[in-house]
């Protein structure tokens, strides 16, 4: 998850967007996402794993357990990114285990020391974008009842607040909603995001910032707005 030295939080975006909102919508993101990333990672993807490990055993081989135990911390991220970039679960969950597959066969180009969740996000997106080519049509979570359902959180005002973001998120076009996901949910650098993309570094930001003041518009959000808006002061702790 996203530090709160988040980049979205800290970057300068158009007159009329303040460091208030920009926090604002920046705690929300986290919050919509945090569910996604604390959830017990399906079985599915565990049953895969140990497939493959058993695969290369029979060949008197064995995984680096770095890598291991990096990709089953990232499972519950790359399940996250694939609901965004899908809205539909059972897509996502088999852009995971493609995911999974295509990283075990490549795990050798990994360069270790860099950021394997980076790299693990940029095979889910090329997947993602490589199935969308092949695909004449395609049956989604129209509605968005099943994501809604996992951005629900206990406290009513809250699950509004979060599902009022979900429906934003949905409006922002694709490459403005994965660039903002990427650097305000899951907390990876501009120059990271950029990598995954495939794209220079000033159009992630330019990304970002149309994404985030999109976003704030959608909402309704102003500095009025917020004075007294619960959920913000809760997630401050104190009054901004």
């Amino acid at each position: 998850m996203a530090s709160t030295d988040n980049p979205i939080l800290n970057r300068e975006s158009k007159p009329g967007l303040s460091p208030t909102v920009q926090r604002h919508l920046g705690h929300q993101l986290r919050a919509a996402y945090a569910p996604l990333e604390t959830a017990a990672t399906p079985d599915v993807f565990l049953a895969l794993i140990e497939k493959l490990e058993a695969a290369l055993a029979a060949q008197g081989r064995t995984v680096e357990p770095e890598f291991r135990e990096g990709m089953l911390a990232a499972l519950s991220s790359l399940r996250a990114f694939a609901l965004s970039l899908t809205n539909n679960a059972a897509r996502a969950d088999d852009l995971v285990q493609d995911t999974i597959l295509r990283a075990w066969q490549n795990q050798h180009r990994f360069q270790p020391g860099t950021n394997l969740n980076a790299w693990l996000f940029t095979i889910l997106r090329n997947a993602f974008y490589s199935e969308q080519r092949k695909r004449m049509r395609e049956v989604q979570d129209e509605d968005g009842s099943y994501a809604a359902r996992l951005f629900t959180a206990p406290d009513q005002g809250h699950r509004l607040d979060v599902q009022d973001l979900r429906a934003g998120l949905a409006k922002l076009p694709p490459d403005q909603r994965e660039a903002l996901i990427l650097v305000g949910a899951e907390g990876l650098s501009y120059e990271e995001v950029a990598g995954i993309c495939g794209v220079a570094i000033g159009t992630i930001k330019s990304r970002v910032n149309r994404a985030r003041n999109r976003l704030a518009e959608l909402l309704g959000y102003g500095d009025d707005d917020l004075t007294g808006d619960r959920m913000m002061q809760s997630a401050m702790g104190e009054g901004v």
